[in-house]
C-alpha cells in the first residue's frame, strides 16, 4: 500500500484522494514514513511536523466525507524548500546564520497552497542561502541525488529536486535565481519550472535578489506542474495543458548554447527534437546574440543584491559562512553604483533581443538545461580552487541568462547520460508563455516515458 501511494504523481494522488481511494491521512502518513527514513538518508530533510500534518488530514478526509466543495490539491501532502516563511515556524535558509530565525509573516504561496488544501509537512534542504547550483552546503552536508548519491542534485532547490524525485512528496516549491529549480530538474530527472518574473509572489520568501528570484515548481510531470503553478500564480495552466502541440514553431539556438555541449547531451537533445518533429511542431535553428554581455550584467544584479542583504553579517559573522558561498557574495560589495543601475535599465532592451534572435518566429526555444553531465559530489568540492569554480561555473552556462531576461523557462527529463545520471532539456518562451511551455512539455511526455522511470534510492520495488 505504502509504494502504491508513493508511486501517485501529484495529480493522481489528488484525485485519489478527492475520490476516496486513499484517504489524506494514509498519504500523509506515508509522506511522512518515507521523508523520515527514505529522506534522513538522502539528506532531503530539515524538518518535519508530522503532528501537525495529521491533524490537518484528518480534517480534510472529514471535510471530503461530509461532501465539502474541493480544492484542487484537497489533502495532498507536500514539503517544500527551506526558505518560504510560515509565521512562528523557523525557517534557516540553509544557514548557520539563520539557524534561529522564525519568520512573523507566513509567504503568500504558502497562504495560496493552504487555500489550495495543500497539506505542509515541513520543510526541505537546500544550499546556503540558496547560493548554489550543486546543492553546496558544508554545514548541513550534502543532500544527495537518488539516482546515485555520489552526485550532486543540482540547486539550490536540492532538497526539493531529491524529495520529489525519490517519491517522497509529489511535489515540491523552490525558487530559481540563476537556475535553482532547474538544475534540481534537470539532475533528478524533473519537470523544474522558472515562472516569468514577477508572475509569483515572492514575499514572505528569503530574498537572494530580488530582480532575479522566482518560486515556482518541481514536479514529476508537467500536469502536476501546471496544478502548481496554478494554485501559488492565481491563474489556471491546466485547462489548455492537452491541447497539443501540432502547429506550434520550437526554436534550436546554437552558438553559445551548443559550444560546450557534451556529446552525450547533445545526442539526448537532438532526440527530443525529433519526438518534437513527430507531434507535428515546426523546427527552425537560431543563432543567440553576444551572452557574455548578458551572463555580466546578471552576474552585477545577483552580486550586488546577494551583498546588499549579506553586508551587515559578512562584518560580524564572516567565520559562518561558507567560503563557497562568502567568495561569490562579496564581489557585489565593490561594483559601482552605476554599473547596477546599467544592468538594469538595460534588462528590457536586450530581453527583446534575445527573444528577436534566439526565437525569432518561433513560439518556444529549445536549449540544453545543462551542457554537461551531472558532477560528482567531489568534482565540485575537492581539487584546486579553479577547477571546482570551472565546473560549477558550467553548470549555470545555459540558465542564468533567463534570469537576467526574466523569461519563463522548464528543464523537462529527456533520458539518461552514460553514467545512468538523468538529462534534461529546457524549453523557454517569451513573457507569461508558462501556458506553451507546459504544453509543449506535456505532449512530450506524452510521448515519451523519461519521467516514469523510478531512482533505486527511492526504494519502491
Amino acid at each position: 500500500m505504502e509504494n502504491s501511494i508513493a508511486a501517485l504523481d501529484l495529480c493522481a494522488l489528488a484525485d485519489a484522494i478527492a475520490t476516496g481511494e486513499v484517504t489524506s491521512v494514509a498519504a500523509t502518513t506515508v509522506a511522512l514514513r518515507r521523508l523520515e527514513t527514505v529522506g534522513r538518508k538522502l539528506n532531503a530533510v530539515v524538518r518535519l511536523d508530522g503532528a501537525r500534518a495529521l491533524e490537518a488530514a484528518e480534517d480534510a478526509d472529514k471535510l471530503r466525507r461530509g461532501g465539502a466543495r474541493l480544492s484542487p490539491l484537497h489533502g495532498v501532502p507536500l514539503a517544500h524548500k527551506d526558505l518560504f516563511y510560515r509565521a512562528g515556524d523557523l525557517s534557516a535558509g540553509g544557514s548557520k546564520i539563520r539557524a534561529d530565525f522564525r519568520a512573523d509573516v507566513t509567504a503568500t504561496v504558502m497562504s495560496r497552497l493552504d487555500a489550495s488544501g495543500a497539506l505542509d509537512l515541513g520543510r526541505l534542504q537546500l544550499a546556503e542561502f540558496a547560493m548554489s547550483p550543486t546543492g553546496y552546503n558544508e554545514h548541513h552536508g550534502h543532500a544527495l541525488n537518488p539516482w546515485n548519491p555520489a552526485h550532486v542534485p543540482g540547486g539550490s532547490s536540492s532538497g526539493s529536486g531529491v524529495a520529489v524525485a525519490a517519491r517522497l512528496v509529489a511535489g515540491s516549491l523552490g525558487t530559481d535565481t540563476g537556475g535553482s529549480l532547474r538544475h534540481p530538474g534537470a539532475m533528478c530527472g524533473l519537470v523544474g519550472l522558472k515562472p516569468t518574473w514577477g508572475l509569483v509572489p515572492t514575499d514572505g520568501v528569503m530574498p537572494l535578489s530580488a530582480s532575479l528570484d522566482c518560486t515556482g515548481p518541481l514536479a514529476r510531470t508537467a500536469r502536476d506542474a501546471a496544478r502548481l503553478l496554478s494554485v501559488i500564480a492565481g491563474r489556471d495552466y491546466e485547462a489548455t495543458i492537452g491541447d497539443g502541440v501540432a502547429g506550434l514553431t520550437v526554436a534550436i539556438p546554437g552558438g553559445y548554447y551548443r559550444e560546450r555541449l557534451d556529446p552525450v547531451i547533445a545526442a539526448r537533445l537532438d532526440e527530443a527534437v525529433k519526438t518534437f518533429r513527430t507531434l507535428g511542431v515546426t523546427i527552425i535553428e537560431t543563432a543567440p546574440p553576444d551572452m557574455a554581455i548578458i551572463n555580466a550584467l546578471m552576474q552585477v544584479l545577483m552580486s550586488v543584491e546577494a551583498a546588499t542583504i549579506h553586508r551587515r553579517w559578512l562584518i560580524e559573522r564572516p567565520q559562518d559562512y561558507a567560503d563557497q558561498v562568502r567568495s561569490r557574495i562579496e564581489p557585489g560589495l565593490f561594483y559601482p553604483a552605476t554599473r547596477y543601475v546599467e544592468a538594469l535599465s538595460l534588462r528590457a532592451q536586450i530581453s527583446e533581443q534575445w527573444i528577436a534572435s534566439c526565437m525569432g518566429a518561433a513560439d518556444l526555444a529549445l536549449l540544453p538545461t545543462l551542457s554537461i553531465p551531472v558532477p560528482t559530489i567531489k568534482a565540485t568540492t575537492e581539487g584546486a580552487p579553479a577547477d571546482v569554480a570551472g565546473v560549477i561555473g558550467q553548470l549555470t552556462h545555459c540558465t542564468r541568462g533567463i534570469n537576467y531576461l526574466g523569461l519563463p523557462g522548464a528543464s523537462v527529463p529527456c533520458g539518461f547520460d552514460a553514467a545512468g545520471m538523468p538529462v534534461g532539456f529546457q524549453l523557454v518562451g517569451r513573457p507569461y508563455a508558462e501556458a506553451a511551455i507546459l504544453r509543449a512539455a506535456h505532449a512530450y511526455q506524452g510521448a515519451t516515458d523519461w519521467h516514469l522511470r523510478v531512482p533505486a534510492a527511492a526504494e519502491l520495488n
